[in-house]
């Protein structure tokens, strides 16, 4: 025991994960409801790392990657800042009955999402590590219900939470190649509130369960597999799979499809990374995240029927589409004490313009990341790293997105994001 973990290295690493399952892992969307990286020095290049591991979450994007980055201990945190909304016009029920307005979700602004990695080389062959982090998740807050006109007689505010916790392995099959395989350890945390319309009859298969039943949670198991291969002194491939990770919210059964079944996605990804110079290390991902295959998130809106409502087995569901992202990321090594990071990243639009109405609960539809970070080696063996990214705003317009039982018209749903993160590593 002691060969794996040294006395010192021990006692803070179990004190700052501690630390980390302890806080609250809200957060909203960047890759549809994926965080856009996991590590400071990944999130500065915009989420690459599949073929390019750099600190000691690399277990959270690619288990192979453990073995390159030694001993050492990650300690972050990200300060995160969204802006997101909502607009219905054109809407008309009867009577004087309408949603038309402009609706602000920025309720709670302000989130803290912390992280923590730990790696170890056991020996040349074989290493192990700990990553803990937030996966993802989404946020909506909206003092004033884009509902209040169907009858909510309060504010609306959903949570979603996704913590996961990654014990990573890495094995050197050859010089060249090497193979990971972790652990992933999730656990959901679900809430809202303010859905008084849709707890009519007919419209949900559990209508006290459709909202207002506080905090629900969910723990699931599933696997993350890695490769990276060295092809040439300059060049590395790098491939990542996990798979999905099956989640339910009984308290919800009456609003998510399958009676509240509530999966993580599969997702899956390449790499690849290029030093074209000495102090000069590019590299570009491929991500796809399979959001499409989870029913309470892919089921459109226009499975709604008398026979399929809210919390059926094949009930609506968000209509989101699967994700599929490309990171491009520049690292400059400046001098011995200082390490320059930028990068891009572009994914697909998961949220059609059909689905708008729902999705006022969850515009997940930001697109482009810009990113940009640094490291400052403090001495030889602790460093400081930070980072600034910057998804920009996008609105998604859903002309006739609302149902005519809801009295038809027109949902358009905003966001833009703004991250700033701060890590500290040892060495050891």
């Amino acid at each position: 025991m002691s060969q794996l973990f040294p006395a010192s290295p021990l006692r803070a690493a179990a004190l700052a994960a501690l630390c980390v399952a302890a806080l609250p892992q809200s957060a909203l969307a960047t890759n549809g409801y994926f965080s856009h990286g996991y590590g400071v020095k990944s999130q500065a290049i915009a989420g690459v790392g599949i073929a390019l591991p750099q600190d000691g979450l690399t277990a959270a994007t690619n288990p192979a990657g453990t073995a390159f980055t030694g001993d050492r201990l990650d300690v972050g945190v990200n300060l995160f800042k969204p802006s997101r909304g909502a607009e219905i016009t054109g809407n008309d029920a009867g009577g004087g009955v309408t949603l038309n307005g402009k609706y602000s979700a920025d309720g709670r602004d302000l989130f803290l999402i912390p992280e923590f990695g730990y790696t170890r080389q056991i020996n040349p062959q074989l290493s192990v590590g700990l990553a803990v982090y937030g996966n993802g998740g989404m946020n909506t807050s909206y003092n004033t219900s884009p509902f209040t006109g169907f009858g909510e007689q309060g504010s609306t505010k959903m949570n979603l939470e996704q913590l996961f916790i990654s014990p990573s392995v890495a094995w050197k099959a050859t010089p060249d190649h090497v193979f990971g395989a972790a652990l992933n350890l999730a656990h959901q945390r679900f809430s809202i509130r303010g859905l008084t319309p849709f707890t009519q009859p007919g419209y949900s298969e559990s209508s006290g369960n459709v909202h207002n039943q506080g905090t629900d949670t969910s723990n699931g198991v599933g696997v993350r597999l890695g490769w990276i291969g060295q092809i040439a002194p300059q060049w590395r491939l790098g491939a990542t799979w996990a798979s999905k990770i099956q989640g339910r919210f009984d308290k919800y059964k009456g609003l998510f499809a399958e009676q509240g079944g509530f999966d993580i996605p599969a997702n899956y990804g390449v790499g690849v990374s290029w030093q074209p110079a000495q102090n000069w290390t590019l590299g570009l991902d491929y991500q796809v995240i399979e959001l499409s295959d989870v029913k309470s998130v892919g089921n459109p809106l226009s499975k709604f029927t008398p026979t399929s409502p809210l919390g059926s087995s094949d009930g609506p569901g968000f209509g989101w589409k699967d994700v599929k992202v490309v990171k491009l990321g520049v690292i400059h090594q400046l001098n011995d004490a200082w390490t320059l990071r930028a990068g891009y990243s572009h994914a697909t639009q998961p949220i059609p313009k059909s689905e708008t109405f729902l999705n006022v609960l969850a515009p997940g539809v930001v697109q482009d990341h810009l990113t940009a970070g640094f490291t400052w080696k403090a001495s030889a063996n602790s460093e400081w790293s930070a980072h600034y990214s910057h998804a920009f705003e996008k609105t998604v317009k859903g002309p006739g997105a609302i149902p005519p039982n809801f009295g038809s018209g027109d949902a358009n749903i905003r966001l833009k994001e703004d991250i700033i993160g701060v890590s500290y590593g040892w060495k050891f």
